[in-house]
């Protein structure tokens, strides 16, 4: 150790006195602005830290105005039998990879970095040294868009604010900063003040109760949104397909029509990528959707449009679909909270393209909202009956809960490296959880997770012995008609002919390739058995595993053509059937969002549902964009 400079605190806090000792050592620069010392706050963090009881505290506050945080560091000793915290700091154990293997990834890297930088020089060219562009939106000051749906439904229900009032703020809010983002792509305004005139006028007759209200419309006037992908009655059903472009939908899908029932008005349908199957949102009917936080970076997708409209709050909450992270994705990208449901869990019936055979299971419709209390109970109100299955009032001790932590996917090749701020934060999550309800998180590094895209991609084109082969990609593309041929598609992309995007014409080509090598898909599908055996041991009853949302944080348009298997972080849950919670974590020093999956055994999704909750509460959850 070295002596303390002049005007230094020292504080020391041992959490547990077996395992770990924290030294906090700041500089002071006196000041006649000195403020008395506050309530513990951990760095990073957005709440006063209690000590656990029987945990011996010496000394321990925070920096006084003037002071700054100059050194932090860490003493452990290690008990016998535990992967080390020594090692979780190093970001856990090395990636045991061959010569060979990180030639591949050397070489994968180095090309995908040339080719982002010649896109780079391109799009500046392009954009003609426009910096307007890159800026976020201005922050939503309307009072009425900053609450809750919970909070917002109660409000209503009490006579506190009128519906009308919330829905034209929400239209007001939407024709405002639709033409910068491109979320929204068909809306339904009118008829959405027409219902919120009829719930006024039903409140105002007083015939229920409050208490009645709440159990039976639990989400009354409160607005959301829906993926095009969805059937939402009067509006298109494209999902971002030209040929589907005068495709309008007669009903409802079965979730839009369950928020109904529970008296949710939908404003608008919001913009995917073609087919739902790319991490952009982007499409030749609808164009690019942008990102509110810096419109020169994605949203995600395929539920772009939908995370897009929540984060800027023209919505409040909505409904998305999920076969390889197209909740998550989105919910990352853009600061939200996204959940993609235990498989089965929620109904899935009224979107197109659906799922078939084996398809069923990794396909998840799951919620998008703003604010974590939120996703509860519309998890309640879209699963229907199905909710039963899980224990989602059962309350949760997160204190008495196993935790695990895994910085990167082991060192795959073909991803990129996890950045920098990503995994900086997720170890802030790791020390919050440890000082705040004194668990002990287990670093683990399980060495299937290396080859998730492998894994997912022979999962999707996989035949389980099923009657019929499912429907391929291209036949999609071709709308039930004549199948695209990919290779021909691709000629015409690049002549300016084709009605297609470049995603899902290059993933015609690969499901075409995959058809081929079935023989390494029968190994694939039985290491995506072993790892789901492997993560149902792990997580128990109990245990909830924090995993990297995605190696990159919002990337600039176009960009994921370059970084095309990234989304194997989100798509590999699709396949082992797990839940997973989307929980943002504030911002990068770009104002971008940081977040974390949060993933649980099968049917425990309460599990991961309620630490989002304390997460929000530490790290603050949804920013306003432009308001930082």
């Amino acid at each position: 150790m070295f002596p303390p400079p002049p005007h230094t605190h020292i504080s020391i806090r041992s959490i547990n006195t077996h395992t770990h000792i924290y030294i906090y050592v700041y500089t002071h620069t006196p000041s006649c602005t000195d403020t008395p010392p506050r309530a513990p706050v951990h760095a990073g963090l957005a709440q006063p830290l209690r000590v656990p009881s029987g945990c011996p505290t010496v000394s321990f506050r925070t920096a006084a105005r003037g002071e700054t945080w100059r050194r932090r560091q860490r003493v452990t000793r290690d008990p016998p039998h535990t992967h080390t915290h020594r090692d979780r700091r190093r970001g856990g154990p090395a990636m045991a990879r061959s010569t060979l293997e990180r030639l591949v990834a050397f070489s994968l890297r180095s090309f995908s970095n040339f080719l982002l930088a010649l896109l780079s020089v391109a799009q500046r060219c392009r954009g003609g040294g426009r910096v307007n562009n890159c800026r976020p939106l201005p922050p939503a000051t309307e009072p009425l868009l900053l609450h809750s749906g919970v909070q917002l439904a109660s409000r209503i229900r009490r006579r506190q604010v009128k519906c009308i009032e919330v829905i034209q703020a929400y239209i007001n809010r939407i024709r405002a900063i639709n033409p910068i983002v491109n979320a929204i792509v068909a809306e339904r305004f009118e008829n959405a003040l027409a219902e919120a005139q009829q719930v006024d006028n039903w409140l105002a007759e007083g015939s229920e109760d409050e208490k009645t209200l709440e159990e039976t419309v639990p989400f009354l006037g409160v607005p959301f949104t829906v993926k095009e992908a969805f059937s939402l009655e009067g509006l298109p059903n494209s999902s971002g397909l030209v040929n589907r472009k005068n495709v309008i939908a007669t009903t409802d899908a079965v979730v839009v029509a369950n928020l109904r029932k529970a008296g949710a008005i939908p404003l608008g349908v919001t913009n995917c990528s073609e087919l739902c199957m790319w991490y952009e949102s982007n499409n030749k009917l609808y164009g690019i959707t942008r990102n509110p936080y810096s419109v020169d970076r994605i949203v995600g997708g395929s539920s772009g449009g939908e995370a897009c409209i929540i984060a800027a709050a023209g919505s409040l909450m909505g409904v998305g679909s999920d076969i390889g992270g197209s909740i998550r994705m989105p919910a990352f990208f853009n600061g939200v909270f996204g959940h993609k449901p235990s498989a089965g869990l929620v109904p899935n019936n009224g979107q197109f393209p659906n799922a078939e055979h084996q398809r069923i299971d990794f396909l998840c419709t799951g919620p998008i909202c703003r604010y974590a209390e939120d996703l509860i109970p519309m998890l309640k109100v879209m699963a229907g009956p199905n909710i039963s299955k899980i224990k989602v009032d059962e309350k949760v001790s997160i204190s008495k809960m196993k935790f695990y932590s895994m910085e990167h996917d082991g060192g795959s090749p073909f991803l990129s490296r996890v950045d920098k701020e990503l995994t900086d934060v997720q170890r802030k999550v790791v020390d919050f959880l440890e000082i705040q309800y004194g668990v002990q998180v287990q670093h683990v590094q399980i060495h299937k997770m290396k080859y998730a895209f492998q894994i997912w991609s022979a999962m999707m084109s996989f035949e389980h012995n099923a009657e019929k082969e499912q429907q391929s990609f291209s036949e999609l593309m071709g709308n039930n008609g004549k199948k695209v041929i990919p290779i021909w598609e691709l000629l015409k992309w690049l002549l300016g002919c084709s009605t297609h995007t470049f995603p899902a014409i290059g993933l015609g080509v690969v499901e075409s390739w995959a058809k081929v090598n079935r023989s390494g898909n029968v190994n694939l599908v039985n290491m995506c058995q072993n790892l789901r055996t492997e993560l149902t041991n792990l997580l128990g009853a109990d245990g909830v595993l924090l995993y990297p949302s995605h190696p990159k944080i919002a990337p600039k348009h176009h960009q994921p053509i370059f970084m095309p298997f990234n989304f194997a972080y989100t798509a590999v849950f699709n396949v082992v059937g797990l839940p997973v919670t989307q929980c943002p974590l504030g911002l990068s020093k770009d104002k971008l969002p940081l977040g974390i999956q949060l993933v649980a055994n099968h049917y425990n999704d309460h599990l991961c549902l309620n630490v989002a909750q304390e997460l929000e509460k530490a790290f603050g959850g949804w920013q306003n964009p432009g308001s930082l």
